[in-house]
């Protein structure tokens, strides 16, 4: 009988990208050429609305997201970057922001040169920078501005504002061919060329190939998983992946994790974002937490310690279990702008939350530090395992303060001595 092999575990393919760096000031965010996949955001502000907009920044960033796409649209939107920019600085956050710009930004980078040196990178969308003989004059001046400025360009196709002119061609091409393709390919096929073609011409005007991104962005799961498989194997540019208009809540949500998740498991993709509507009153930070959870679940990154909780069932007791691990998931989202700094390595702890005896107490022990509650019926003591083994059991109306305090005590104990010194 042949000997079986080890299960190993699904790491991700590789795809070879080239290596584009944003920069501003003296900072650089890497992205690309096995550099991590990044995470980006963008902010639903008036970006007119320099003090507001410069607050919300500060949220992303603090969520989680490394680079901030702004809409930059009009010549007030232009004069505010630089604010903006400045506001950021004093607050100490470096995110690197992004400027998006449609149908007039070759006019705007000119007019503006200081919102053209304020941003990090540009982004371009090729389907409205200008008609006929104007798109390649206008697409040419956002590529001289990034030239000047050493800034790092993201070519964007999008479906929805696709070069019509682009597409009626190939349709007409697709229609004399001996058997037509259908519709939807067609259009693929145009993203692609727009995308890849707009990054050669980029190239012929003088900026270097590995200061170009480019995406091309559907909103259908299996439109998106077909068009970037595509893109990944004709070019070896960095790749922007992101569904557009993904949608509200599950949905968007649902979505945006179905078809990510394939892309990077096959190594294609090298900045997300998720572009999540938020609800009525809801942060827009959710979006950051949501890539971030994708690239963590994927164990491509880790951003904030992962908290293992049962779903509960008739063995439960109430909501204490529920209760419990949303306060303690919530509470170590909130510390972790401090703790990147004071705990180095706090993201890679592991917390176990379990809700009666059944799987808690293994759960548990698997975890760095977990709690096994008592389920319905059962003895009113929850034992607390640390690195695995037991080491106390918490009884009371207070299990849930007690054992955030065991958790920080954790923390400090354990990564406190690799806190830097001043």
């Amino acid at each position: 009988m042949q000997e079986k092999k080890a299960i190993e575990l699904a790491s991700p393919r590789v795809r070879t990208s080239l290596r584009a760096d944003v920069v501003w000031g003296s900072r650089v965010v890497s992205v690309g050429g096995g550099e991590p996949v990044r995470v980006q955001s963008m902010t639903n502000t008036d970006t007119e609305q320099a003090v507001e907009t410069a607050l919300q920044i500060k949220e992303l960033a603090l969520a989680g997201s490394e680079m901030v796409r702004i809409t930059v649209n009009t010549p007030e939107a232009a004069q505010a970057v630089p604010y903006i920019r400045e506001q950021l600085d004093r607050m100490g956050i470096d995110v690197p922001l992004i400027g998006d710009f449609h149908f007039n930004g070759h006019r705007l980078l000119s007019e503006f040169p200081d919102c053209a040196q304020a941003l990090s990178k540009y982004r371009i969308n090729p389907g409205n920078v200008g008609k006929g003989d104007k798109r390649d004059r206008q697409f040419g001046q956002m590529i001289e501005a990034a030239i000047r400025w050493n800034k790092a360009v993201r070519i964007g196709v999008n479906w929805g504002s696709l070069d019509q002119e682009l597409l009626a061609s190939m349709m007409d091409e697709n229609s004399r061919r001996a058997q037509p393709w259908d519709a939807k390919p067609v259009m693929y096929e145009a993203l692609i060329t727009s995308a890849i073609e707009s990054a050669r011409r980029a190239v012929e005007m003088g900026l270097p190939a590995h200061q170009i991104l480019l995406s091309c962005k559907v909103s259908g799961v299996r439109d998106l998983i077909a068009v970037y498989r595509e893109l990944g194997q004709r070019c070896d540019y960095a790749l922007h992946l992101g569904l557009t208009e993904a949608g509200m809540g599950t949905k968007g949500t649902v979505a945006s994790a179905a078809a990510l998740a394939v892309l990077l498991q096959e190594g294609i993709g090298d900045t997300i974002r998720v572009s999540l509507t938020p609800a009525p009153g809801e942060s827009r930070t959710q979006e950051v937490v949501i890539a971030s959870e994708i690239l963590q679940s994927l164990g491509l990154r880790t951003f904030v310690p992962s908290v293992t909780a049962c779903p509960g069932c008739g063995r439960t007791t109430s909501t204490t279990f529920q209760e419990l691990t949303q306060q303690i998931d919530d509470f170590l989202r909130a510390q972790m702008p401090v703790w990147r700094e004071r705990f180095p390595g706090v993201e890679h702890l592991k917390v176990a939350v379990m809700g009666c005896i059944v799987n808690g107490p293994g759960e548990s022990k698997h975890a760095d530090i977990g709690i096994s509650l008592p389920g319905t019926g059962e003895a009113p003591a929850a034992p607390v395992f640390i690195d695995g083994e037991k080491r106390m059991t918490l009884r009371g109306e207070n299990i849930a303060i007690d054992f955030q305090k065991v958790v920080e005590d954790y923390i400090l104990q354990r990564f406190g001595a690799a806190a830097p010194t001043a």
